[in-house]
């Protein structure tokens, strides 16, 4: 695991990047360390971080089965994250009916990110979203 940070108000800027195996036990470990670096943040926006590492995390173990590299980039008005993954295969949004129990991952990105995409890489692909993170008044 890497870091960089320098202070900047109550949000330090930083990423953070981490190496994890295509193992169910890798989202609650992406969950558990985008928790804790964005606890400076509201409330709101740390379950919103939450919720997304884990979808994108989940999907890659999922469809990709290979292991994946997450980036948490936290910055004074956003946070980026990043999962990228071996596999070329480019996910697809769908909607599925009230009683399926899969396939909201990405429809859960999209509708509660900013922004989000996918980036071709080499060696596969990279999903990442973006979460604006409100302005306060003290």
């Amino acid at each position: 695991m890497t870091a960089a940070a320098s202070g900047v108000g109550n949000i330090r800027p930083r990423v953070v990047s981490v190496d994890l195996p295509p193992h169910p036990s890798s989202a609650t470990r992406a969950r558990r360390l985008a928790r804790e670096h964005v606890a400076a943040c509201p409330p709101e926006v740390i379950d919103t971080v939450a919720l997304l590492v884990t979808e994108l995390v989940t999907n890659a173990i999922l469809h990709a089965r290979t292991k994946l590299h997450l980036e948490i980039d936290v910055m004074p008005t956003r946070i980026r994250l990043r999962v990228k993954d071996g596999c070329p295969q480019v996910p697809v949004v769908r909607h599925y009916g009230a009683e399926d129990v899969t396939g909201r991952g990405l429809a859960l990105v999209e509708l509660l990110a900013t922004d989000w995409g996918i980036e071709e890489t080499p060696d596969g692909k990279a999903v990442w979203c973006e979460i604006v993170i409100p302005v306060t008044e003290a």
